[in-house]
């Protein structure tokens, strides 16, 4: 595989939102909005929000320390607040260090902001002062990650003159370095209103007026050829959380219909293979498509247009309406994948559907599984009527599909566990290509071969042939599996014929079980093979797909091959982009965008992950790279007309199980998602994290394990359930509040009555968010604890306040009636 040298019914599967899952490991700290944050509150209540625009007081104001590193100007404390963050102020080696800015004027204070590029603080606390003699300490802090961001509540009553960061432990046994002291008048104001639609369609436009409204007895038409399906996947969607029967009809619309209209012309010219149009005003919203998979698409927007609380699989009270809106829309690119490693560690159908269901909503159309590697083999073949070399096929799942990944040459475990063994049969893959056809998604399988083969060689006596690579030990008929996530050191034997027999058996008995046009051969990091040995093979391999009536894939290693004229495909994750850019020019391939800086998601995406590589970025490869790149360009010499779409690459060195394959890949796929279907002109980060921000309660109520990524402001939610009760009894007034990466202490809550009582509530959950454990929050729950002592009808008015930000309010009612 190629990941370092050397070096998971149609509706989705969701989680009711007030749902536990069992706590998996102790709760730790967790990266929140706007950086890798941490947060603490102290005691005082939040301070109501000014309608003036925030100011960072510290900008005019003056920084001092107690010490500088090396004396150096590089380091001075003047770093802190000068607006710059590839600046920093770094203090001498010892635990008692600080630094203070000295306001231009006293000032009340709500919160502040430290930033830690590195040299963090263990253990400091914050302190205000009127005169920088006497000081007042806000908050103390014990943090267990580096780098990060802490905000930190000061909601001063009076005016302060000084703030000062008091170190009491450093991180590690260098200094303290901090590269913005920020300190701000106010909490930062709600985010703008955004539709959060993912990726960003080709047109939009918002027409203001009434709102689709979801009637009692609303239907879903389904109008032309192709146009159930979708029409039915949508209805799988909404039925659960909204308790809508929402029957699927050809006629007798009633009020309000959703209408799916598939036939020629009703999808955008020239794009007719996956475009749609979507039309939302008060009466009736109607999808318009040429083609099943183009209404599909506008489903998967549709269901974005409705409140996130739409994903909950149980009935909530939601106002489930869809602003007015006209949208046209289509892909950029036809290709669009994620790929993932069940060779290294086995994902089971389900998972593999869980993880289906997490990517086709941003209209993710490949499945590219990788099959097979050094490690395991794990789809079933039969033996053949005709069988020269008398080869047990049976061999391949029964010997190497007990095996996976173990330890590293260095006998360290791979991952939290061992990596799961296991493999599928050939109701196991045809149930997974169903399903991802019902998701609009073609499944690609992936052969990998004539290197990566341990597996096979492992399983297969027939193989190992005096040209294949390792050898047997001696007396052994095959060679010893290999746990390890070493590369490149086996190959099947070009010079034997019993290889082209074994390949040609597999691949026929792929290609029948495989209704999409492509075969994937891998090709990659075949090091031990020589040149003239691999291209014998690969050429052979090639057409032997091309015999099965399929269009080849595999790696840009075998781009120097005599691919099938004008029916291969290269597959670019790193090294020689001329070699693809040759094969493109001389055998009219096509290319798919794995560039594993771009794409590769076992790479860590924030430096506090303990596992994942850093090869490919020289560091994390966050969001940002995973986003800002353009696959028309990315080959030179190539128009954008080769290139046949990207892929988000899943690795399974270390990577156990769908809930840590999710949390490595989302939101990055998403970012591939949108590079993939969304014009280069209307693609733009920034907008992109604001859209991104929305999507995360939406994560959050589906149960997509996802890492909260730290420059996404993502946004707090709360939906509150109106309920009624008795006098004397407990209300029972609850609410469920997305808030992803926060912990339940991080979330400052109070209920305001409409009768002038107030409350402190505290917020719960039973999975709190930790980055070791690879695990985000689940929603929170905030139940009040109100008694009501008459009748009458109660509004209670939910405010969450996090430190940093405007409070988020919501309400519910209470409708009290007297005792039985």
């Amino acid at each position: 595989m190629p990941d370092a040298p050397p070096r998971p019914t149609p509706r989705p599967r969701r989680r009711p939102i007030a749902a536990a899952l069992p706590v998996l490991l102790a709760a730790t700290l967790l990266a929140s909005p706007g950086a890798a944050q941490a947060f603490a509150s102290p005691a005082s209540p939040a301070a109501d929000v000014a309608a003036s625009a925030p100011a960072n007081l510290a900008l005019t104001g003056t920084a001092t320390a107690s010490s500088v590193e090396l004396d150096r100007d590089t380091f001075v404390a003047a770093h802190v607040n000068d607006g710059d963050p590839s600046t920093r102020w770094s203090s001498k080696y010892q635990d008692d260090n600080w630094v203070q800015v000295a306001l231009a004027r006293p000032s009340k204070v709500d919160h502040v902001k430290i930033s830690w590029p590195s040299a963090c603080a263990r253990d400091f606390v914050l302190q205000t002062s009127t005169d920088g003699a006497t000081w007042t300490d806000v908050a103390g802090l014990r943090r267990d990650t580096c780098p990060r961001t802490d905000v930190i509540e000061v909601s001063s009553k009076d005016p302060v003159s000084f703030v000062r960061m008091q170190g009491r432990q450093r991180w590690a046994s260098y200094g303290y370095s901090v590269s913005e002291f920020e300190i701000w008048d106010l909490p930062a104001a709600q985010p703008e209103p955004t539709l959060g639609l993912l990726p960003e369609p080709v047109s939009v436009q918002k027409h203001g007026g009434t709102p689709f409204t979801l009637h009692k007895n609303t239907r879903i038409v389904a109008i032309g050829d192709g146009a159930q399906a979708p029409a039915e996947y949508l209805a799988g969607v909404l039925r659960p959380s909204t308790g809508r029967r929402l029957p699927v009809v050809s006629q007798g619309w009633g009020p309000a219909p959703i209408v799916v209209d598939v036939g020629p012309g009703n999808g955008p010219a020239g794009h007719e293979a996956e475009g749609y149009t979507l039309t939302a005003a008060a009466g009736r919203v109607t999808i318009g498509a040429a083609t099943p998979n183009g209404a599909l698409n506008g489903v998967q927007t549709l269901r974005q247009l409705f409140p996130q609380w739409v994903e909950s699989d149980t009935v909530v009270t939601a106002g489930w309406t869809v602003p007015a809106v006209t949208i046209t829309d289509y892909p950029r690119f036809e290709h669009r994948g994620v790929m993932l490693d069940v060779a290294r560690s086995f994902y089971p159908v389900n998972e593999v559907k869980t993880y289906i269901d997490a990517a086709a909503q941003f209209k993710i159309n490949r499945l590219h599984l990788h099959l097979t590697d050094d490690q395991g083999w794990r789809i079933a073949i039969d033996n053949p009527g005709d069988n020269p070399s008398g080869i047990d096929y049976g061999l391949l799942t029964g010997v190497s599909g007990a095996t996976a990944m173990t330890y590293n040459a260095a006998g360290q475990l791979m991952g939290t566990e061992l990596g799961v063994t296991g493999h599928y049969t050939k109701a196991d893959y045809t149930e997974i290509v169903r399903y991802a056809g019902e998701n609009g998604m073609t499944v690609i399988p992936e052969i990998d071969m004539p290197g990566h083969t341990n597996a096979a060689l492992h399983a297969i006596p027939q193989l190992n042939t005096a040209g294949a690579q390792p050898h047997p030990q001696p007396g052994q008929a095959t060679v010893p599996h290999n746990g390890t996530g070493s590369v490149g050191y086996s190959s099947l034997d070009a010079g034997s014929a019993v290889t082209y027999e074994f390949v040609e058996h597999v691949l026929a008995q792929i290609a029948e079980l495989t209704p999409g046009p492509y075969l994937h051969i891998g090709g990659d990091e075949a090091h031990v093979t020589s040149h003239a040995d691999y291209t014998t093979m690969v050429d052979a391999f090639t057409r032997t797909t091309a015999s099965l009536g399929k269009t080849v894939i595999g790696w840009n290693e075998y781009a120097k091959t005599a691919l099938p004229q004008g029916k291969a495909v290269v597959q670019f994750w790193n090294g020689d982009r001329g070699a693809v850019a040759a094969a493109v020019k001389d055998r009219g391939a096509k290319v798919i965008l794995s560039p594993a800086a771009n794409t590769y998601v076992p790479q860590k995406q924030d430096p506090r992950q303990p596992q994942g590589g850093t090869w490919a970025c020289g560091g994390p490869c966050g969001l940002d790279r995973h986003y800002n790149w353009d696959p028309g360009t990315f080959i030179p010499g190539i128009g954008e007309s080769s290139v046949l779409g990207v892929e988000s690459a899943l690795w399974g060195e270390f990577i156990r199980r769908v809930g840590q394959a999710q949390y490595y890949s989302f939101p990055r796929v998403i970012a591939t998602a949108e590079v993939g279907w969304t014009p280069q002109a209307r693609r733009d980060y920034t907008d992109f994290r604001t859209r991104l921000s929305k999507a995360g309660g939406r994560l959050t109520v589906q149960g997509t394990n996802f890492f909260p990524t730290a420059d996404v402001a993502w946004r707090v939610d709360a939906l509150g359930t109106p309920t009624t009760a008795r006098t004397g009894e407990p209300a029972g007034a609850t609410w469920t509040v997305t808030a992803p990466g926060f912990a339940s202490g991080d979330l400052v809550a109070t209920v305001a009555w409409s009768d002038g009582v107030r409350e402190d509530v505290t917020l719960t959950t039973t999975r709190q968010a930790g980055i070791p454990e690879m695990r985000i929050n689940d929603a929170f729950t905030a139940e009040s604890g109100r008694v009501f002592d008459r009748p009458g009808r109660y509004t209670g008015t939910l405010s969450i306040r996090v430190p940093g930000q405007a409070p988020t309010e919501r309400r519910l009612t209470v409708t009290v009636k007297a005792p039985a």
